[in-house]
């Protein structure tokens, strides 16, 4: 009787042990973060990285307002006047919702700043982080 009941102990443990052992998940666990932020997160560094802290020329009136954390689910960025900060927008890089479609207008677009803006947004959106196009 004792060893019945000994094996019965034994045996689930064994079945408690083995249940608290986690298997290999075969797919990815989801970071939680929609296809837009994902997307402007990859084209606001690349953007800070090669326009702002490289201290491009091209670049040096402005400064760069984040609003990635936006709740509106249309994260984005903005270039400012350097000196005015709380200034009209004069760029705007935004995506929204689950696609990872960067879209980018603003008075900058119309200027001959706009080409290479647009790009650079391109470069970085397709996942090439580099500062300039190689030929």
């Amino acid at each position: 009787m004792i060893k019945t009941r000994t094996i019965a102990i034994v045996a689930a443990a064994g079945f408690a042990l083995a249940s608290c052992q986690s298997s290999p998940k075969s797919t990815p666990v989801p970071s939680g973060k929609s296809a837009a932020l994902l997307a402007m997160e990859q084209v606001a560094i690349s953007a800070h990285k090669c326009w702002i802290a490289s201290k491009d020329p091209a670049f040096k009136q402005y400064q760069m307002a984040n609003e990635l954390n936006s709740f509106s689910g249309q994260p984005r960025f903005l270039l400012v006047p350097a000196k005015h900060y709380g200034g009209k927008p004069l760029l705007v890089v935004q995506a929204q919702g689950n696609s990872s479609h960067v879209d980018v207008f603003g008075p900058l677009m119309n200027d001959p700043l706009g080409a290479r803006i647009s790009s650079d947004v391109a470069r970085w959106q397709a996942g090439n982080p580099a500062c300039a196009a190689t030929a």
